[in-house]
């Protein structure tokens, strides 16, 4: 049996696993303004969102070491089982928050949860290298990344949805066997990688492997690569500039998968039904940021531009979006207006972070692709979650403004770090 266009099957069952894993993740900040008075009847808002920040603030950190060490898994044993250990342990882990009494119990499956649905991205980009030729991966990136804003649109009026149904016991339950009945088609179909997968036809084979350059899979054995260890990989500049510049612009993300529910809560007094009907509408700019980002890198570099060109300027174009309306959050007027800034800013942010997500690719062979992927995850969420944890202090009161300045500094850095420390943009080479 052949399939035509395989690739594109298996690019969209990885964007489905990231629907998947922004609905278990945004449970909770769906869920909290219902959740905190029930288990924290004695606190005060800012008490309780201080409990939330801290519930996030392990969250990211332990997302942050499992991208490291699923980036390590996934060089080791593949896609396809790397893969299958992350949606399969974190669709446990959502299932087990039905358990949680209060901080504690949270806070372990919160991390059980964070360690393992970070491998959704080194394997992503993992996957994105073996099966996508250069000139197509920005587009391929911009297609799963659409899958976290996918996840928030759905997230938010389904996890509603269901409150008014359901306690939020029985919510977790259900989000976590979604992520279990996914395994099914993708063991099915991710049966190897390009070089022997039974189903790819010739043709495509030819133009998966023909377009890369210097990227074969982790799973094939080409001593003329170049590969490098760990220790070599970090000596690297560029290396370097995927990595700061990761964690210079990760956190304004952050700064919205986790607030947007206490901000839409805390500023304009919304319960969950106010929130599942506003708090959707960023996800959009977002979704849309994904796909345009994908898109342009993919037409320009047909049009001629070169790699290095292509993505400094996409990365650029998507910082200077999110600038000037992070600085309009300082008085956004309605919560329509409100949401729709954001949706501005999150298109920006994913323009942008399609292309830095790709460098590692462009930059290295498949064989380490997954282990940069992993640690530029693990700087940017490290730097998350120092942002995370300063939100109750710089939003006390519900002014959330500095919170939004930070953010607008961080895009500005991330600029410059690609340009100071990835000044070309290419396959590099070992040094002599």
């Amino acid at each position: 049996m052949k399939i035509k266009g395989l690739r594109w099957w298996v690019i969209a069952l990885i964007a489905l696993a990231t629907v998947i894993n922004y609905i278990d993740r945004q449970s909770l900040s769906v869920l909290w303004p219902e959740i905190a008075p029930e288990l924290f009847p004695d606190k005060s808002v800012d008490e309780r969102k201080e409990i939330y920040a801290w519930i996030s603030v392990i969250f990211v950190f332990s997302y942050a070491f499992g991208q490291a060490i699923f980036g390590k898994i996934f060089d080791w044993v593949g896609t396809r089982i790397g893969f299958a250990l992350s949606i399969g342990i974190w669709s446990i882990a959502t299932a087990l928050h039905a358990l949680a009494k209060g901080f504690a119990s949270f806070a372990v499956f919160r991390s059980i949860l964070g360690v393992a649905e970070a491998g959704n991205w080194p394997g992503a980009t993992k996957a994105n290298a073996e099966w996508f030729p250069t000139k197509e991966r920005a587009f391929a990136q911009g297609l799963f990344n659409s899958g976290a804003s996918i996840g928030g649109i759905v997230a938010y009026p389904v996890i509603a949805g269901l409150a008014l149904i359901f306690k939020w016991q029985y919510i977790f339950v259900l989000v976590g066997l979604i992520g279990l009945l996914w395994l099914i088609p993708w063991m099915y179909l991710m049966k190897a990688p390009p070089k022997r997968h039974p189903w790819l036809t010739d043709e495509e084979k030819d133009y998966i492997l023909s377009g890369q350059k210097s990227e074969p899979s982790a799973e094939e054995d080409d001593d003329n690569e170049y590969a490098p260890t760990t220790k070599e990989l970090l000596s690297h500049k560029q290396s370097w500039g995927v990595i700061i510049s990761s964690a210079a612009i990760d956190p304004i993300w952050w700064l919205f998968v986790f607030w947007i529910p206490i901000y839409l809560s805390e500023v304009y007094g919304m319960d969950v039904k106010g929130i599942g009907i506003y708090g959707w509408v960023p996800y959009v700019g977002a979704m849309v940021g994904a796909w345009f980002g994908g898109l342009l890198a993919q037409n320009l570099m047909k049009r001629g531009w070169s790699t290095n060109r292509t993505r400094k300027f996409i990365i650029a174009l998507g910082c200077f979006i999110m600038l000037p309306s992070l600085l309009a959050m300082s008085n956004p007027g309605s919560p329509v207006n409100a949401v729709v800034i954001m949706a501005v800013i999150l298109f920006g942010f994913q323009t942008a972070i399609g292309n830095i997500q790709t460098l590692p690719s462009d930059m290295f062979s498949g064989k380490t692709v997954g282990t940069l992927a992993g640690f530029s995850g693990m700087a940017a969420k490290l730097a998350a979650v120092g942002l995370t944890s300063l939100v109750p202090w710089l939003t006390t009161g519900g002014n959330y403004y500095p919170a939004f300045i930070i953010g607008a500094a961080l895009a500005l850095t991330a600029i410059v770090i690609i340009w100071v420390l990835c000044p070309q943009i290419e396959p590099l080479k070992k040094k002599v």
